[in-house]
């Protein structure tokens, strides 16, 4: 399941988050940062990481400095599931 870690996420994203399912985003692309999303997005993109992969995301990690791009949330959940 991880080799689908950011399309997985990159689609959730697009679709449900920003409700634009053609949208590409980038593994690098900021997106608390860049204001793509909200901190209300946020919270359900955690909730949906954590029912997805099953990893724990702690509240204190819901900020720019570990959550900005795709590919920062990948490495999160691949560290927590090793």
């Amino acid at each position: 399941m991880t080799d689908n870690l950011v399309p997985d996420i990159t689609r959730y994203i697009a679709e449900k988050i920003i409700k634009q399912p053609n949208k590409k985003i980038a593994a690098d692309q900021p997106l608390i940062s860049s204001g793509l999303i909200d901190s209300f997005s946020l919270v359900d993109l955690a909730l949906y990481v954590e029912d997805t992969f099953g990893v724990h995301i702690d509240d204190a990690e819901l900020s720019a400095d570990t959550f900005d791009s795709v590919a920062q949330l990948a490495d999160l959940i691949r560290a927590r599931q090793n």
